[in-house]
């Protein structure tokens, strides 16, 4: 037995995992997983590729440890869409799949192939973890984790008795680092059953939740949807926010709404893992890393780290964003200031050039959702003949406005806030900004 299945022991009569109000003690979990290693035992061979087809469930969740356990190289896929499901399968060298319904589904699969890293960890006899990215600036890559490596960093973490709420996904680093921390504190797991605002808000009510990991964008929507007005949220300790720049209109909005409520910014990639981060104050967009597992360093504003663990590299793509010696290039630009604080202030590939002057995205942004008229906004560039590029602006108001009247109310807004170039050309009325099913803006590319 591992050390993570002694834990598991430790904590057996504790409720482990919530799903649709249906609740799981520690002890249902082990004599789960071992269920599956005995189903998995003539079926899937160790040290094989396994996608798992499903987002959290308590089988699925059983399922992923029974595999770790078995020393598999575990693919999580949430996706329903079946071409981007073969596609992930394909890219990351799957030799069998595990679908699980009412019943367990394991189909073996054809491959032609495998890859050195692959190779590498099933000689050492070690488990792995395959993530994409998200894939909203271009081709998903195919991450390829030790997670043995991973998942020792949790092993000394310290029982605490508390209800935790997973938001992110279970094919995403901080989803399945909220999986990792909750069990090994022998906490209990919260499944959303859909990831939408009255969802999340009644469940922190009807559950006592004390902390709320998120992103900037759904802490938004729930200000949009004024549900957090509908139910007792008195229990939150403590709301985590990653994955994006947060706005600081944004946040000086949500620490009015939640006065009690610490407010601290994560950080962290699929790359690299996530960072341990304490933010300078609940109101401040300012971090500090301090994680001993991982250091860091900033070259020409961009923030660069190096981890125990960070992944042996990609399966599908070149390793353009490490250097040689293991510092991968984040592509977050950072404002550092005194005592090792930072502030990440956006993306690289986010930048806007309008002649010659670069602009953040998220500082436009927190200029115009500080407006009355503005539930949400999105920044990004369009081309233009003269500048190369000019600044535009998506909006979503809380009131009826026209076009043009909306344009002039902006910029007349911006004046005196923003420089003369930062400001929007172009102001279009929106429905609600794009944003992946992650919670994080997708901006258009010009």
């Amino acid at each position: 037995m591992n050390y993570l299945f002694d834990k598991f022991s430790t904590f057996k009569e504790l409720s482990t995992i919530v799903v649709e109000d249906k609740s799981y003690s520690y002890e249902n979990l082990l004599n789960k997983i071992y269920e599956y290693q005995t189903i998995l035992k003539d079926k899937i061979p160790s040290s094989s590729v396994v996608a798992i087809l499903g987002d959290y469930s308590f089988e699925n969740i059983a399922l992923f440890f029974a595999l770790y356990d078995n020393k598999n190289i575990i693919v999580p896929i949430t996706t329903t869409l079946e071409k981007l499901q073969t596609e992930y399968m394909q890219e990351s060298f799957c030799e069998y799949r595990i679908k699980i319904d009412n019943e367990i589904k394991i189909d073996k699969l054809a491959v032609n192939s495998s890859h050195e890293m692959i190779n590498t960890l099933k000689d050492n006899k070690h488990s792995g973890l395959v993530l994409f990215s998200s894939g909203s600036t271009g081709k998903p890559k195919a991450m390829i984790h030790n997670l043995d490596n991973l998942i020792s960093t949790y092993k000394d973490k310290r029982a605490k008795a508390m209800n935790m709420l997973v938001f992110l996904m279970f094919d995403h680093i901080g989803g399945l680092n909220t999986l990792f921390n909750a069990l090994s504190m022998g906490a209990c797991l919260i499944i959303p059953k859909n990831r939408d605002a009255k969802t999340i808000c009644k469940l922190i009510q009807n559950y006592k939740i004390m902390v709320l990991p998120s992103s900037p964008t759904f802490l938004n929507l729930i200000l949009i949807s004024g549900e957090y007005l509908n139910y007792n949220l008195r229990t939150l300790r403590m709301i985590t926010y990653g994955t994006e720049a947060m706005p600081e209109s944004l946040l000086i909005k949500l620490k009015e709404i939640f006065p009690r409520v610490k407010f601290l910014q994560t950080f962290g990639t699929s790359e690299t893992g996530i960072s341990t981060t304490s933010s300078k104050s609940s109101d401040s967009l300012y971090m500090k890393i301090e994680d001993e597992n991982q250091e860091y360093k900033i070259v020409e504003g961009e923030l660069w780290l190096r981890s125990k663990t960070q992944v042996l590299g990609y399966l599908n793509a070149n390793m353009d964003s490490f250097t040689s010696d293991g510092w991968f290039k984040t592509g977050d630009l950072v404002e550092e200031i005194e005592d090792g604080y930072l502030k990440i202030i956006g993306r690289g590939k986010e930048v806007i050039n309008v002649g010659g002057e670069k602009i953040l995205p998220a500082e436009v942004e927190s200029v115009v959702l500080s407006m009355d008229e503005i539930e949400d906004c999105m920044v990004y560039s369009e081309q233009n003949a003269i500048t190369g590029q000019t600044v535009v602006c998506d909006v979503v108001c809380s009131k009826e406005l026209d076009k043009k009247e909306l344009k002039k109310l902006v910029r007349t807004f911006c004046k005196g806030k923003l420089d003369k170039y930062k400001i929007p050309t172009k102001v279009n009325l929106v429905e609600r900004t794009n944003f992946s099913d992650r919670f994080k803006k997708i901006r258009r590319k010009s």
